[in-house]
């Protein structure tokens, strides 16, 4: 709602910059528009005007998409040509009423070299606004569609990791799930609904561009709570929430990798393992404390620059919150750290 009533207003104020154009530079300036009632000329400009306006948006919203980005080029340039001489025969087929005598008949001409052909100024004003609302619709046009597709390889990376779920964790909770039928846990119940909760945010509620963040908040404890769930003894997490979460937004699932990535190198049943995340929401900000100890063989390093999960939530981070985050990420030979502050504003 708030991006429609910005566009309104930006239309508005193009709409309004456009017309008063030519009164800016005109050489008379603004008192122009007072005499449009008595004047056919003005009536004339300003009708040309209204024409190229009208050009500009069936520029933008037709002979852009149908035929420049349809390859069709000479086309495109004739159906231009075509309006833009169109506009120009119709205001002089309009303005041939002869205009007034000048008020000192008697004077002598001026020198011809200083003297401006006539209609000079207006057809340079016309070529002039013409280009302005060519150029600008050309602009607007393209600019709209390097933020589509943006917005289409978010919601393709965002895709990519709804399908990323991790299989072996799926199938490891399960069998913990089963492991706790079979021994009547009272923990059974309390399992399936947090999975069934997982699985719900990730196919349901992950598809929008942005989520409450006590929703994804749920969706790591849920996430986090199912890991205990299938470890032993040997695996201490300590994952713990501070601050309050009101009306705060943020970009489902870009959290998930960090944590997942703890889980997939901090765990190893032949070692004692910890693993600390921790959340801390204040205001509009947002801040992501994950830390394990390396007890599994293998480059973690290497994954969080170049793994998959973790590329696309950096390339993520990147284009969702450009100048509105801070990530750091710490590593040696026995802990691994990443530190994420986000600005949810």
């Amino acid at each position: 709602m708030k991006i429609r009533i910005f566009q309104f207003f930006s239309h508005c104020f193009f709409i309004f910059a456009f017309l008063a154009l030519p009164y800016i530079f005109a050489p008379t300036g603004f008192p122009t528009v007072v005499v449009l009632e008595k004047n056919a000329h003005e009536r004339t400009n300003l009708l040309s005007y209204l024409l190229m306006l009208s050009f500009f948006y069936v520029n933008y919203y037709v002979l852009i998409p149908k035929f420049y980005f349809a390859k069709k080029h000479i086309t495109y340039i004739g159906i231009v040509i075509v309006f833009f001489a169109g506009i120009l025969l119709l205001m002089h087929q309009l303005d041939r009423k002869p205009r007034m005598p000048a008020p000192f008949p008697d004077r002598p001409p001026k020198s011809e070299r200083f003297e401006k052909p006539p209609g000079a100024f207006e057809n340079s004003q016309t070529m002039f606004l013409f280009l302005v609302g060519l150029v600008v619709s050309f602009a607007v046009k393209i600019n709209d569609r390097l933020k589509r597709s943006e917005q289409e390889k978010l919601h393709t990376e965002l895709s990519y990791l709804k399908a990323q779920i991790n299989p072996h964790f799926l199938f490891n909770t399960l069998n913990s799930i089963y492991s706790l039928a079979i021994e009547k846990s009272d923990r059974t119940a309390d399992a399936v609904v947090m999975l069934s909760s997982l699985m719900r945010y990730v196919i349901r509620d992950a598809s929008e561009n942005m989520v409450p963040l006590n929703k994804e908040i749920e969706y790591i404890q849920n996430y986090v709570s199912l890991q205990k769930f299938r470890l032993d003894d040997t695996v201490v997490i300590n994952f713990q929430t501070e601050g309050a979460v009101v009306n705060q937004k943020i970009a489902p699932l870009i959290l998930i990798s960090f944590i997942e990535n703890a889980f997939k190198y901090g765990v190893n049943p032949e070692h004692p393992s910890l693993i600390e995340i921790s959340l801390t929401s204040k205001n509009d900000s947002l801040n992501l404390y994950v830390s394990n100890n390396k007890v599994r063989f293998g480059s973690q390093e290497a994954d969080s620059s170049g793994g998959i999960g973790l590329r696309n939530t950096k390339a993520r981070l990147q284009l969702l919150y450009p100048a509105r985050h801070q990530l750091s990420i710490q590593y040696s030979n026995e802990k691994f750290i990443v530190d994420l502050k986000l600005n949810l504003a």
